[in-house]
Order: structure tokens, then C-alpha cells, then sequence
């Protein structure tokens, strides 16, 4: 298992202080495949004088357990500088696409910090958070991003925003899971399951769902 570490933001940081900046965010997305349900994106900021020894157990959200998880949300929150999660609701989705649907979220959660970010690690090998000439959603401060493969694994600060943004959704999904029966939200968070596709054929889309993306289930439904 990959245990990650503070060396990327630390030496973005460095960069970032002899430039005059102070701040650093990770950012994590949750949610860009699933069929219902929000795109989520979580961000932590972190600084030079962010303490060195971050939450024992931090891992890529993915690898750690519910409890474990939901544990950490509070030692993380007390470790970074700041924090936010912001999320897309299908609506976004089906209007924007994902890609608009991330930058909405991520402006979501921007708009709830109130400290000069001057770079960003951005998880994986996409970089959607940049302007592009495709006017896709809003657009996002350009700050430089510093793309990081399987961030959320090796880099501490984006597995706070990654664990940040998990929890959040989760609990948003097992909310609309005993809204919306039938789909078995509460265990598969919106994501493609036997469960959910069988719910989609019975029950067809709810207003949740990404109607505008091909969803399995509904060819064979009514």
C-alpha cells in the first residue's frame, strides 16, 4: 500500500514562498463516474507552517474503511489551514457534462475559502480545473496546477481533500438512498451495480440520475 507523504506540497510550497505565496491546495473529485447523485470536490489547504505529521491512517479515501474515514474528517480539518467541499447535482451534470460539473463543485468550495491560494495539486492526469477555449461551466481561478498520478495516494494534502469530498457524498447518497428506494443508493453511493441497474430497469431515472448519459438498465426497463 502507498503511504503518503508531504514531499510534493512541501516543495511546491518552497516554490510558491519565493514568489511571495503562502498557500497550497489539494483537490479531490468524487463522483465523476457514478450515475447518480453529485460530482463532489474537496480541497485542503496546507502552508509552510502546516504542522509535518498529518493524521495517522490518511490514506487515498478509497482504501480506508467508512469508520476509519469518518474518523479522520476531524483530525484533518485540524491539521490543514482550511478546508471546503463542494458538490454538482445531476442537474449540473446533464447541463454541463462532467467536466463542468467538477469546475462547478470546485467553485463551490473556493467560494467557502477565504485564503490566497497560490497552486494547486490536482489528482490524476487530466487537468480540468485550468481555462480552456472550450467554455465548459465556469471557470476557475488560474492558479498554477500541479498535476500528481495517484495524488490521492502519495500526496498528503490531496488525501485530506480526497477523504473530505468521500465522506461528504457518502452521507449525501445514503440520505437520498431512503428517499429514493429501489436503487440501493446507501451501499453502492450512485455507482453502477447489479442493485442499481435492476432499480433502473423497474423504476427508470429519478431526478438525481445523469439522464443525459446512457444509462444501463433503462433499454430494458419499461
Amino acid at each position: 500500500m502507498i503511504v503518503p507523504d508531504r514531499e510534493v506540497e512541501l516543495a511546491l510550497l518552497r516554490e510558491v514562498s519565493e514568489r511571495g505565496g503562502r498557500y497550497v491546495a489539494g483537490v479531490d473529485e468524487v463522483g465523476r463516474g457514478a450515475l447518480a447523485g453529485p460530482a463532489t470536490v474537496g480541497i485542503a489547504v496546507v502552508s509552510l507552517g502546516t504542522p509535518d505529521d498529518f493524521p495517522a491512517g490518511l490514506r487515498d479515501s478509497k482504501l480506508m474503511t467508512p469508520i476509519a474515514r469518518t474518523r479522520a474528517v476531524g483530525q484533518v480539518r485540524e491539521w490543514v489551514e482550511a478546508a471546503a467541499v463542494g458538490h454538482a447535482g445531476a442537474d449540473v451534470v446533464n447541463q454541463w457534462g462532467i467536466i463542468g460539473a467538477l469546475r462547478y463543485a470546485a467553485g463551490e468550495a473556493l467560494a467557502q475559502l477565504d485564503l490566497p491560494i497560490s497552486a494547486v495539486i490536482l489528482d490524476g492526469t487530466h487537468d480540468w480545473w485550468s481555462p480552456s477555449e472550450l467554455p465548459i461551466g465556469p471557470q476557475l481561478p488560474p492558479y498554477p496546477v500541479h498535476m500528481e498520478v495517484k495524488g490521492d495516494a502519495r500526496c498528503a494534502v490531496v488525501a485530506a481533500a480526497s477523504v473530505l469530498a468521500k465522506v461528504e457524498r457518502d452521507k449525501i447518497m445514503t440520505r437520498l438512498g431512503a428517499q429514493y428506494p429501489g436503487y440501493d443508493w446507501e451501499r453502492n453511493k450512485g455507482y453502477s451495480s447489479p442493485a442499481h441497474i435492476a432499480g433502473l430497469g423497474a423504476l427508470g431515472a429519478s431526478e438525481h440520475h445523469r439522464t443525459s448519459w446512457k444509462l444501463p438498465g433503462l433499454e430494458q426497463g419499461r
